[in-house]
């Protein structure tokens, strides 16, 4: 690509000639409304009936091969005309409303001002886009949610179209309905959190929100800048294990190497033979390790026999404050924070008589950044967008397009008000609303925090002024009362959010008077949020007037530009107690946010860099599940891994590169194969035999294997226990990961110190951790799907009530320990409601406690009786 110079002040030139970006994006639309007008008086010839069947009418037409393209100027007209006839106040949108719909349409964000009817705007596309799929409406609280489908529903219900929403506390069965609707409204919590639940969720049948489609996120900047800092967490309690760790400490202390299990140092593994197995399966007292409660003692104890035969005390870690804290074996340092993962530093814990530490742990995260990315298609409106117009394009791929207003705006914006301290600056606020008061205008005050709204509130009580006093705690009460904040001589006290999504409209005599006045008591860190403050008054042409007062004591002034005013100030000789105002100094102010906006920014995208990571990890782990839950054969897959497993334990353990073949374990491939597949091979004969043909073999042994316990165990038994055993195997291998990728984030900020780029090595020591655990996955699964058996009474029960029972208490009691703590963490997420992030689960239910199944039982008599 070849960049040329412009010579200054040509690229003004070049702009009145082909115009703004902006300009050249409305334009183009333009013609399109033109079209939807012209059809207009035909649409409204329509009966209410006929305007019913179109929806069936355009899906048959896509049927036929038109595109959405091809019908957007008819379905659009249809959705006007419905709003026109099922709205309130027969609302028929302006043909700006027409060109903020196409922008969304087409996957943009649009900034409209306050007042200018988004709720009405997004009707249309979420229409056109629902004919091919489901359209979710993002925003930013249960009420508006709601309020917006109470709204809306009967303009889309009139033309043939199911409206749901989504609203905190509904619990499984009452999503579901809602998701399979058209047209979804909801927050964006809860549909970031619905889509962890799903893929924790061990029956496809009880995921809820289905496909991605396509979104429109109301108040986009809010959800998309503001909230994206804090990750989407469910967690819940780590599951009380410390004593099976001792118990498999005990164990290995009894095994004797050589006898009941063989060490490969140089590959890192402890294999149990089969005397030790059976010896290690008598020192626990059960019967075998590989039925249902059972299948996780050979983890636990492979993890001990690994802690004492391969990591050595003041080598590979030291003891330090009563905690294990490993070595770096390429440098020799401490590494403080880090953790082997998959159950090993518990194991050395326990090796070393310390104490397992326990807390609570992630079982599913995700940014509100790769949550929407995930959507097929994704638009935003908001009435302060362009301000953040590059993140939204570099992040989301989203171009911002500013919509033009119906009517002119004519609000005043004055000039900041600029004081030295902060009591002057609310002595000064106090006698500017009595003034304004007096006039019988109405007030809205904007404070950035509710510390700030109480100290006015109480200051004006002292005045004898009226007032109301808002904050975000009660949405549903906050949006009525900043509904009624138009009327004559009402004034308003709330934080800079109160009424984000809600008009302000005006009452009878106001805009004679001049209009809603809008006073900010503090620069936010954001323009947009300033902007948002200030775009409650003079909406829809209405007058109005917006001011700000500010003090050098200020966060914001404190931090980014008290000096520079200050010594403006100093060289103008004001005193205390005197204001400054200034556009320049305004306009200086404006700089100093910039580089806030600039600072924050950097963080949300640090924060992507480190989740990225994460995401391609997690993308691959649900679809592997999501392939389980869906029914598809999985007996191929299982085959593929087992041949993988063999192929490798070939390659690096027994027969390896590089090494003269007379010294290839042969009788340790042979002791090895009859361990993990139940099946003699001799060991003679693989010597000789070469490499590609001894492969051919064991793979072909395998099989033979494999198909011998799928006719002792009968078809649908063999599927359910490759289903079982995968699905559990990577559930509890990926919570495991998330833990240990919790630590290794914490970790690498030190790297820093080693000149090092602390999100390189998360991205390449995550990576290897994630190839890891994949192995690992594939290891267990080899071996558990050849030694799991299910027991008579099980079989009696069914095996697929058995394992993915919904709900009744032998059912959950049968669940493995990893998806007991999964559905705890569903739960307690789908309780908490709008709790802050993140959500945790509810501790786990004591033995002695009564039974959450309602019973009436203790918990270890009831459901807890085989946990």
């Amino acid at each position: 690509m070849v960049f040329y110079a412009i010579k200054p002040g040509l690229g003004k030139g070049l702009l009145k000639v082909f115009g703004s970006r902006n300009e050249r994006v409305l334009k183009s639309l333009r013609p399109i409304v033109d079209e939807i007008n012209e059809i207009e008086p035909e649409i409204r010839k329509l009966s209410d009936e006929q305007l019913l069947r179109k929806t069936e009418e355009f899906r048959g037409r896509i049927a036929g091969g038109e595109s959405l393209e091809e019908l957007l100027v008819e379905a659009f007209a249809c959705v006007r005309e419905s709003a026109r006839r099922n709205t309130p106040e027969h609302m028929r949108p302006f043909d700006v409303q027409l060109i903020g719909a196409l922008v969304l349409h087409r996957g943009m964000i649009a900034e409209m001002a306050t007042g200018e009817g988004k709720t009405l705007v997004a009707t249309m596309p979420l229409y056109l886009n629902a004919l091919v799929g489901h359209s979710h409406l993002v925003t930013v609280n249960d009420y508006l949610a709601r309020r917006d489908r109470e709204w809306m529903g009967p303009v889309y219900e009139a033309l043939g179209m199911t409206v749901g929403v989504i609203q905190a506390g509904m619990g499984p069965e009452e999503r579901k309905p809602q998701y399979e609707c058209d047209i979804t409204y909801g927050t964006n919590t809860e549909f970031g959190f619905d889509y962890l639940r799903d893929n924790m969720k061990v029956r496809k049948e009880d995921q809820v929100q289905g496909s991605l489609d396509y979104a429109i996120v109301d108040e986009v900047d809010s959800v998309l800048i503001d909230e994206a800092r804090t990750p989407l967490i469910i967690s819940g309690p780590s599951i009380e294990t410390a004593d099976k760790y001792y118990a498999a400490d005990k164990v290995a202390r009894k095994l004797r190497k050589g006898v009941h299990y063989e060490v490969k140092e140089k590959e890192h593994q402890v294999i149990l033979t089969e005397e030790g197995i059976e010896k290690a399966q008598e020192i626990i007292g059960v019967d075998s390790f590989y039925t249902g409660e059972n299948m996780e003692w050979p983890h636990f104890i492979d993890n001990a026999l690994r802690a004492h035969n391969l990591y050595k005390r003041d080598t590979n870690y030291i003891i330090k404050e009563g905690k294990v804290v490993i070595v770096d074996e390429f440098t020799g340092r401490l590494m403080p924070g880090r953790r082997w993962s998959d159950g090993l530093h518990q194991a050395v814990e326990a090796k070393e008589k310390l104490k397992i530490e326990g807390e609570n742990q992630t079982l599913a995260t995700i940014t509100l950044q790769n949550f929407f990315r995930l959507y097929k298609k994704l638009a935003g409106m908001t009435g302060t967008a362009m301000t953040e117009a590059q993140e939204f394009d570099s992040i989301y791929k989203l171009e911002t397009v500013s919509i033009p207003t119906n009517k002119p705006c004519i609000r005043e914006d004055a000039p900041d008000i600029i004081y030295c301290t902060e009591e002057e600056k609310f002595n000064a606020l106090v006698e500017e609303i009595e003034n304004i008061h007096n006039k019988g205008n109405p007030i809205l005050v904007g404070t950035t925090s509710v510390e700030n709204s109480e100290r006015l509130s109480k200051m004006l009580k002292n005045r004898g002024i009226k007032h109301g006093v808002l904050n975000a705690k009660h949405h549903a009460r906050e949006a009525q009362i900043v509904a009624k904040a138009g009327q004559a001589g009402n004034v308003t006290v709330a934080t800079n959010m109160a009424g984000r999504g809600t008009d302000i409209k005006l009452g009878p005599g106001v805009p004679e008077k001049g209009g809603l006045v809008v006073i900010g008591t503090e620069r936010h860190e954001a323009r947009r949020i300033d902007n948002q403050l200030r775009g409650r008054t003079g909406r829809q042409g209405d007058p109005g007037k917006s001011i700000f007062f500010v003090a050098l004591e200020d966060t914001l002034m404190r931090r980014f530009a008290g000096d520079w005013v200050r010594n403006i100030m100093q060289k103008l000789g004001l005193r205390d107690g005197q204001d400054i105002t200034s556009p320049m100094v305004s306009r200086q102010i404006q700089k100093a946010q910039k580089r806030v906006e600039e600072y924050n920014f950097s963080i949300r995208k640090s924060l992507l860099e480190y989740d990225e990571v994460m995401d391609v990890q997690r993308k691959t782990i649900y679809g592997i599940r999501q392939q389980i839950l869906e029914g598809e054969n999985l007996k191929d897959k299982v085959l593929e891994w087992i041949k993988d497993r063999i192929y490798y334990s070939l390659d690096f353990v027994f027969l390896p590169d590089g090494v003269d073949k007379s010294e290839w374990d042969y009788e340790g491939l042979a002791n090895w194969f009859y361990t993990k597949f139940r099946r003699p091979v001799d060991a003679d004969k693989l010597r000789s035999l070469d490499v590609k043909h001894i492969e051919e073999y064991l793979v072909e042994e395998m099989l033979r294997a494999y198909e011998m316990k799928e006719a002792r165990e009968g078809e649908e038994i063999m599927r359910y226990i490759e289903r079982r055993v995968m699905l559990e195997t990577i559930d509890s291998k990926w919570k495991d990961h998330l833990y240990a990728m919790d630590y290794l984030r914490s970790a690498v900020s030190f790297k820093g110190y080693e000149q090092k780029d602390p999100k390189v090595v998360y991205k390449i020591e995550g990576s290897k951790m994630f190839e890891k655990m994949l192995d690992s996955i594939k290891e267990d699964v080899t071996e558990l799907v050849f030694r799991m058996t299910v027991r008579k009474e099980d079989e009696e029960a069914g095996p697929h009530s058995y394992f993915f029972g919904g709900g009744e208490s032998r059912e959950f009691a049968a669940m493995s320990a990893v998806h007991q703590q999964m559905a705890a963490g569903i739960a307690a997420s789908t309780q908490a409601g709008e709790k802050p992030q993140p959500i945790r689960a509810k501790k786990k239910v004591g033995r002695n406690d009564p039974c959450p199944c309602g019973s009436g039982k203790k918990y270890k008599k009831c459901c807890g009786r085989n946990a």
